[in-house]
């Protein structure tokens, strides 16, 4: 049967989804996100009031982002409004509890997407973020912009997109993308107490005030010119030399050559 790549546990009220591919650094295939999907799904059958994301303990990533070997070819939209992540994360968004990302480790890429999504992040002094298209070449979409000005202020995004380097556990506190910072022994015990004390609470008004908080928070208005000027760039990007150098750099093990074409 392969290996499982989520694993999901309910426990009490709380449900967890368990990335389970250490060897690929938890990278966002298309067959684990399809699995991942399925267990937002059993999780809300099952009526859970608190959903946990995390990977195994001691794994090497949280999450390495989206699986590079299966972007598409130049000239395609590499993240288009059906791409499996962006399925998941207006799941996430529109799951009726609340979703907390518990990580220790790198979060990388489309990770970020995953983990800026969910309400509450709780991480270690192992934990950082890097988001890295400019990297490969690839153009971001207009969902994954607005999801990172809804965690961080325009400046540390436009820095953190123009330098693809990541940014530690403190400064990710202290720029509020954290909700907390814990030791690492601690992380677990922590977002368990976390978790119970919000099952505690009315599961209907939380559900209502997320809605009203995610309908608040995307609440920031794009006119018809201004979305089509967007989209023109991001088709600018993909159909570029510098998208396939990138793609191909990466699986040649080398440092790309980008020429801005």
């Amino acid at each position: 049967m392969g290996m499982e790549l989520i694993k999901t546990v309910i426990k009490g009220h709380t449900g967890t989804i368990v990335m389970n591919n250490d060897e690929k650094r938890n990278a966002l295939s298309n067959a684990l996100m399809a699995a991942f999907l399925d267990a937002l799904g059993r999780l809300r059958e099952a009526g859970v009031r608190v959903v946990v994301i995390r990977a195994n303990p001691g794994a090497p990533a949280w999450c390495a982002g989206l699986d590079i070997s299966e972007l598409p070819a130049a000239g395609s939209e590499p993240l288009s409004y059906h791409h499996p992540l962006e399925t998941i994360m207006r799941r996430i968004q529109k799951f009726p509890a609340p979703v907390i990302a518990m990580i220790d480790g790198g979060v990388w890429g489309g990770g970020c997407d995953l983990a800026f999504i969910c309400d509450i992040l709780i991480g270690t002094p192992n934990t950082g973020f890097a988001i890295t298209p400019a990297r490969i070449g690839v153009p971001y979409n207009t969902t994954g912009m607005v999801h990172f000005l809804n965690m961080v202020e325009m400046n540390i995004a436009k820095e953190m997109f123009f330098t693809a380097k990541p940014i530690d556990a403190r400064r990710a506190e202290n720029l509020g993308i954290l909700n907390h910072l814990v030791d690492a022994d601690e992380l677990e015990a922590f977002t368990y107490r976390m978790a119970d004390g919000i099952a505690a609470n009315s599961p209907l008004s939380i559900a209502v005030i997320k809605e009203q908080l995610n309908i608040m928070g995307d609440a920031r208005p794009v006119n018809t010119a201004a979305f089509e000027k967007i989209e023109e760039l991001r088709r600018k990007a993909y159909h570029s030399k510098d998208y396939r150098e990138g793609i191909r750099a990466f699986f040649e093990k080398r440092k790309p050559d980008f020429t801005g074409e």
